[in-house]
């Protein structure tokens, strides 16, 4: 005969119980002593139904809908309502690539707000006409270039040279597609999380968005009934999610990169110590003065002996989270939508605009096909100042935004995750439109701290890094 307190891991399975009978599981456990499955075997789905009304609606236990998870997929929305969609740290997305994808000709997104402005309807598709024209105009031409100047690797089959030419042309001739291109993206969040998003996107000022908003609040009901039943437009939210009417600023130097470094913690180090000291036991502030008794070279001994093994793929300590920088980045839109992948920072985005000029790709550049490029983009922005200068346009011109367009960000990432960020997006594999930005916000990192950054595990460390030789960076 087992033991009674032996231990026992198994899954509950979405199989055998709903995703609401499944939090409701987990929840009774806090009053129940009986295992997972002998409480399952007890909660029937009018059952769970009844506690979440009255646990989680009724008196805001919202933790509960934590354990229900959704997988949604959802297909053909704009890449600006995508941005909208995933703006949210707790959940998982993989989205359609138009990295690896060519895009079709009539894959963009027309506002319902436009149906009856027939004039301003008429100059937005002409413009996302002559984009779309233009990227596939850009991909011929490219691939003739490569084919002409890359030529096939020995003994790589036809298909696979195709195939990486391709994949360099789309590469760069994405650049031109604007923020209304379609896309697909898979979604999977709690039932907590994806009420968030569903309010949000029912308090946007875009109809496309609060559309989306609907429809999965109707399929998150087919599966949690009422962990998302409540989902509705919230009006402070709409308040302060509002695109303002004047939208103009002041253009940015023209320059392929611009960051600068705002703010930093300049007792980075005595905090970081006494975060690690924390650990051995006493309060923070006896750790802090603890730290603060230290020399330097002391407390940098601490820190280094945190992270000198650090391997390729490992985190550093939760408490380089205790210290961080604060950047503003202004980048092409492609480089803003991977870098919002970063989740676990904080950022502050703008609206989209056309006001900060755009990026040419080196390929379109090669290929002597710059003024192709530039004659749609100039078509775009000429249709953006139109739309913009009308009411309710400011929100709806976005959608005309290309992804070469610069756009500012506001960025507080910790010292934990400018670890991942500039390990992950300074490597030769990450894209070059993030690679060069976030390499000189490593640049201007290290400068002013460069010892709490001695053991960071590069990749590929660029000419300038100071510890080559020293350290893990390749």
């Amino acid at each position: 005969m087992p033991p009674a307190h032996s231990r026992r891991i198994y899954p509950l399975s979405p199989r055998d119980l709903t995703e609401e009978q499944i939090a409701v599981t987990f929840a009774m456990t806090s009053r129940s002593p009986e295992p997972f499955d002998e409480i399952a075997q007890r909660v029937t789905e009018e059952s769970a139904a009844s506690f979440n009304e009255r646990w989680v609606v009724g008196y805001g236990h919202a933790s509960v809908a934590e354990h229900a998870v959704l997988h949604l997929a959802v297909e053909n929305i704009s890449r600006l309502a995508c941005d909208a969609l995933e703006d949210n740290r707790l959940a998982s997305y993989t989205e359609k690539s138009s990295r690896y994808q060519v895009i079709d000709p009539d894959s963009f997104h027309v506002p319902q707000e436009l149906n009856t402005r027939l004039a301003l309807r008429e100059s937005y598709l002409a413009a996302c006409r002559s984009l779309f024209t233009s990227y596939h105009q850009l991909l011929d031409g490219t691939l003739e270039h490569l084919q002409r100047t890359l030529p096939q690797r020995e003994n790589e089959r036809d298909s696979a040279y195709n195939l990486r030419l391709r994949r360099l042309a789309t590469d760069a001739c994405r650049a031109i597609l604007p923020a209304a291109t379609l896309t697909n993206v898979g979604v999977t969040a709690n039932a907590r999380t994806l009420e968030h998003a569903i309010t949000k996107l029912m308090s946007s000022a875009l109809a496309e968005e609060r559309d989306i908003g609907l429809e999965l609040r109707e399929q998150g009901r087919s599966i949690t009934p009422t962990l998302v039943k409540y989902a509705d437009h919230n009006p402070y939210l709409a308040d302060l999610r509002a695109v303002p009417e004047d939208t103009r600023t002041c253009p940015t130097a023209d320059s392929e990169t611009c960051v600068a470094l705002l703010d930093y913690d300049s007792d980075a180090s005595r905090k970081l110590a006494a975060a690690l000291l924390f650990r051995t036991g006493g309060s923070y502030s006896d750790a802090l003065a603890r730290s603060v008794a230290l020399s330097e070279q002391d407390r940098l001994a601490l820190i280094h002996d945190a992270v000198r093994g650090i391997g390729p793929h490992d985190p550093p300590p939760r408490e380089f989270e205790l210290v961080g920088y604060t950047f503003e980045f202004t980048f092409d839109y492609g480089a803003l939508r991977e870098f919002r992948r970063h989740r676990m920072q904080t950022y502050l985005s703008q609206p989209l605009t056309v006001s900060h000029g755009y990026h040419v790709p080196d390929l379109i550049r090669d290929a002597g096909l710059e003024s192709v490029f530039e004659r749609a983009i100039n078509n775009a922005d000429a249709a953006f100042d139109e739309l913009e200068s009308t009411s309710g346009g400011p929100a709806l011109a976005q959608y005309l935004v290309t992804h070469a367009h610069r756009q500012r960000v506001l960025s507080r990432l910790s010292l934990r995750e400018c670890y991942h960020l500039f390990k992950l997006r300074a490597s030769l594999q990450a894209h070059e439109s993030i690679r060069r930005p976030v390499i000189e916000a490593m640049r201007l990192a290290v400068n002013v701290q460069p010892e709490l950054f001695r053991y960071l595990p590069l990749r590929n460390a660029p000419d300038w890094w100071p510890f080559t030789g020293q350290s893990s960076p390749a």
